[in-house]
C-alpha cells in the first residue's frame, strides 16, 4: 500500500496530470471561489463542460430568436391596425363615434396583462399562452390605433419613424454595452415614482384648463422611462448581466418588450403629433 502511494506521488511529481488541489481557506471564503470550482471541473471533465456550455448558449439563442419572431408578428399586427385606423376615414369615424369599444378593449387588455404577468400557469401552458397573447396584442393594438386616429397622417408616420430609430438604437446599445442596466432598479423606481406623480397632477389639472407644457413633460418622461425599460428587458433577454430571464418565459419576455415599444410610440405621438382639426 505504501509503495503504491509513493509511486502515485512520484507520478505526480514527474509532470503527469493530477487532480486539482483542494482550495485553501482564503480561496473558499473569497468571492471568486465559484470560478475556482469551474476551472477545476473544466480540468477534470473539459469536453463534457464545453458541450454543456455550448448547449446552454444554443438554448439562449433559440430563446432570443423565438422572442423576436413573436415580437415581429405582434408589431406587424399593430402596424396594420394603426395604418387602417389612420388612413381609412369610415373606420376612423366609427371608432371615434363609439368610444365604448376603446374601454372594452382596455378592460380586455388589463385582464390579459394581469393573467400573463401574474399567473405562471397560463403563461407557460401551450396553447393558452399564445391565445392570451393574441388577445392582448389585438386589444392593445386597437387602443393604439384609436389614439393614432386623433392625429393627422403625417404626424403618425413621423412618430413611427422616430420610434423605430429609438428602439433600434436602444436594442443595439443593450446588446453591445458593458453597462448592466438590470442592476439599476433604483433609478427605474425613481423615474416610475416621478412619472406616477406627474400623471396624477396632470389628471387633476387638465379638467380645469389645458396646460400644454405639462402634457409635453409627462409624455417626454414616459418616453424616457419606457426606453430605459426597453434596455432593461433586452438585457434580461440576453442573460449576460446580473439578472436574466428564464428561456421558459418567452411569452413574458415578448410581452414586456412589445409593451415598451408600443408605449414609446404612444408617448412620441403625444409629444410631436398634431391633432386633427
Amino acid at each position: 500500500m505504501t509503495q503504491g502511494k509513493v509511486s502515485v506521488a512520484n507520478k505526480s511529481n514527474d509532470g503527469s496530470t493530477a487532480p486539482p488541489a483542494p482550495p485553501s481557506y482564503e480561496e473558499a471564503t473569497a468571492g471568486d471561489f465559484k470560478e475556482f470550482v469551474i476551472c477545476s471541473t473544466c480540468i477534470a471533465t473539459g469536453q463534457m463542460l464545453n458541450e454543456f456550455c455550448w448547449d446552454d448558449l444554443n438554448v439562449r439563442r433559440i430563446f432570443i430568436r423565438k422572442v423576436y419572431a413573436i415580437l415581429t408578428l405582434q408589431l406587424s399586427v399593430t402596424l396594420a391596425i394603426v395604418s387602417l385606423f389612420t388612413f381609412c376615414d369610415p373606420i376612423k369615424d366609427y371608432i371615434q363615434y363609439y368610444p365604448g369599444w376603446y374601454w372594452a378593449a382596455y378592460a380586455v387588455f388589463f385582464v390579459t396583462y394581469l393573467t400573463l404577468s401574474c399567473c405562471a400557469g397560463p403563461r407557460r401552458q401551450f396553447p393558452w399562452n399564445l391565445i392570451l397573447l393574441v388577445i392582448f396584442t389585438l386589444s392593445l393594438s386597437y387602443m393604439t390605433g384609436m389614439l393614432a386616429s386623433y392625429y393627422n397622417t403625417k404626424s403618425v408616420m413621423i412618430c413611427l419613424g422616430i420610434t423605430v430609430l429609438v428602439c433600434l438604437t436602444v436594442s443595439v446599445f443593450s446588446f453591445q454595452t458593458k453597462i448592466d442596466v438590470t442592476s439599476c432598479q433604483g433609478v427605474l423606481l425613481v423615474l416610475c415614482t416621478s412619472f406616477f406623480i406627474c400623471g396624477l397632477v396632470l389628471a387633476f389639472i387638465l379638467p380645469f384648463g389645458h396646460v400644454p407644457w405639462m402634457h409635453t413633460v409627462f409624455a417626454g418622461l414616459g418616453a424616457i422611462l419606457f426606453s430605459l425599460f426597453l434596455a432593461f428587458d433586452t438585457q434580461l433577454l440576453m442573460g449576460k448581466k446580473r439578472y436574466s430571464i428564464s428561456p421558459e418565459e418567452y411569452i413574458f419576455a415578448t410581452l414586456n418588450i412589445y409593451m415598451d415599444i408600443v408605449y414609446i410610440f404612444s408617448f412620441f405621438l403625444q409629444m410631436f403629433g398634431n391633432q386633427r382639426e
